[in-house]
């Protein structure tokens, strides 16, 4: 199977070499991100995806100077939905309905269920939920930069409030929840590199019910 092959491939890259990484993989990359599955299909995080050299210099020192933000040639950040709103699953369930040639109306019943369902409860609980559907997408665009030989580093380090003041995330209802750093592996310069990938055995990670 290419994906475990891919995955076995894959570490978290220590030092990047700078060498930009075609616009064609970012584009699958993200892609990935973007058909992720996520609860009822709704989707409430987005992708940033950053290749400007100054904005990677001045997001260094909030990624508490990891180099892979300004080695990389991409940083992507995702960043989930500060809370769950009528209006934003109105707008999902129109889009929703357009895209599937359905009458406007036709998913009231469901509509009607998402918002009770999540408006009811505060916005800390429901951030919590839409930066778990974030992480979803993350680790398909991880999986996905493996299988092209793409390298990241999967970066919880960094000040969130900061870097969404930085980006504007604030003023959409956005918070930032992970980066994800793409380049390609420095080999002479990277202490990771050739050390063993290191998992829990089979034995102690799956619990099999028969």
């Amino acid at each position: 199977m290419e994906l475990l092959n891919a995955l076995q491939w894959r570490y978290a890259v220590k030092k990047m070499n700078g060498k930009p990484v075609a616009q064609a993989d970012v584009d699958k990359i993200v892609e990935a991100a973007r058909l992720a599955p996520t609860s009822a299909g709704i989707q409430p995080f987005e992708v940033i995806v950053i290749s400007n050299p100054e904005l990677k210099k001045q997001i260094l020192p909030l990624a508490n100077n990891q180099q892979q933000a300004v080695d990389s040639s991409h940083i992507l950040v995702f960043a989930a939905w500060d809370n769950y709103t009528k209006e934003r699953i109105e707008q999902y369930i129109a889009h929703t309905e357009s895209e599937r040639g359905l009458p406007a109306g036709a998913m009231n019943d469901f509509k009607t269920m998402l918002i009770n369902n999540f408006t009811n409860r505060n916005a800390e609980a429901n951030f919590a939920h839409t930066a778990r559907q974030a992480y979803i997408g993350f680790g398909m665009a991880i999986a996905a930069a493996a299988e092209l030989k793409v390298d990241s580093t999967p970066m919880e380090g960094f000040n969130g409030p900061e870097l969404d003041k930085l980006l504007g995330l604030d003023k959409k209802g956005l918070k930032s929840v992970t980066l994800l750093p793409l380049g390609h592996r420095d080999p002479d310069n990277d202490w990771l590199v050739n050390l063993k990938k290191v998992r829990k055995p089979k034995e102690h990670f799956v619990t099999e019910l028969n």
